[in-house]
């Protein structure tokens, strides 16, 4: 991976350049961006991989409708196998498969019961989902970039890990480093969630705190529910995983995350298969956990929500097995301030 980091380098500055010259023409109104008939504010983040943007826009979903917003969320739907416009769910039913609508939208959904599309377009997308379902607030996921979507509240999250890593060339722009634009971009930022996820909170180098300054910082973690059973939806207290031996699988961007709260939970993970982010899983791959799974003699097999709604449709193949998968819930800490903020920035 470093060898490839350092191949890539000279493709920086030409990646760097196309950046600063399209977020240019926006600050300057040659790029205008467009309002649509709703309130909006978008999750995002400045990195590529996993920063915390499902759990938050759960959170800030669950907020805005128990406030009384008739709440939709647009997400782009990444590695979904359709393209275009897609009305997921009026917030009772959900029209389309997994496969077609991408894991992420499928997640909150779930987990929200609220109204959602996905749309590349996030103009046309979200007009679309307003038509469709009503909604006079849009949450869109990932929208950081996707600036031709006026938005009312821009919040975007850092993995804590990334902001401390030593790492010189994580801290890079694409495709050398880990970053989709530059520091200073964080000028368009109203909220900065910095999300410590099961770790401990550490002080910010001066490189990524000076960018900070006179933002609205927050700090968010991570905190394990229970466990949920992939087949029955049957909720499972921890204590009752303690000690056991689990094959672990997910198909996340920073496996070694889920796997290290998993150890602090005192269950056995030993046993594991780790697939690629946003892994959409297949009969081959099902046979291969069905044979780890009774080759490693685990009592059961633990994964993430995220894989959860993309295995669940494997019940039959899997109705030998235990699988069940980690609920967790995103806290922010300074919770009341967090929430204050957003209602004044939406009513205005």
């Amino acid at each position: 991976m470093r060898i490839l980091r350092i191949l890539l380098y000279p493709l920086v500055p030409v990646y760097e350049l196309v950046i600063r010259t399209r977020n240019y023409c926006f600050n300057r109104g040659i790029f205008k961006s467009r309002k649509v008939a709703a309130k909006v504010i978008s999750v995002g983040n400045l990195t590529v991989g996993g920063s915390g943007k499902t759990p938050a826009v759960i959170y800030i979903t669950r907020l805005m409708k128990s406030l009384g917003y008739d709440t939709g969320v647009l997400s782009r739907g990444y590695k979904r196998k359709s393209k275009g416009y897609l009305y997921v769910s009026d917030g009772d039913k959900i029209f389309y498969d997994v496969s077609e609508t991408g894991d992420e939208i499928y997640q909150t959904v779930l987990e929200c019961n609220v109204k959602a599309a996905v749309a590349e377009k996030r103009v046309p997308g979200a007009e679309k989902l307003i038509k469709d379902s009503g909604a006079s607030l849009i949450i869109l996921d990932d929208g950081f970039q996707h600036r031709w979507l006026h938005r009312d509240l821009d919040i975007v999250l850092f993995d804590q890990r990334f902001l401390t890593s030593s790492d010189k060339y994580e801290n890079m722009l694409l495709p050398t480093g880990n970053l989709r634009e530059p520091y200073s971009s964080l000028k368009r930022a109203d909220i900065i969630i910095i999300n410590r996820k099961f770790s401990e909170k550490k002080k910010l180098p001066y490189r990524a705190e000076k960018y900070f300054e006179g933002k609205s910082l927050f700090f968010s973690h991570y905190h394990a529910v229970g466990f949920v059973d992939v087949k029955d939806g049957e909720f499972y207290d921890i204590n009752d995983f303690v000690g056991q031996k689990s094959l672990i699988i997910n198909g996340i961007a920073n496996p070694y995350s889920f796997i290290k709260v998993l150890n602090t939970l005192s269950i056995d993970t030993t046993s594991r298969l780790i697939f690629l982010d946003h892994n959409n899983y297949n009969h081959k791959e099902v046979q291969k956990i069905r044979k780890e799974f009774y080759a490693s003699n685990s009592s059961s097999v633990i994964t993430t929500h995220k894989d959860a709604v993309k295995l669940n449709r494997f019940k039959r193949e899997m109705d030998d097995i235990d699988i069940y998968y980690l609920k967790i819930e995103m806290v922010i800490e300074n919770k009341e301030k967090f929430e204050e903020l957003i209602l004044q920035k939406i009513k205005k």
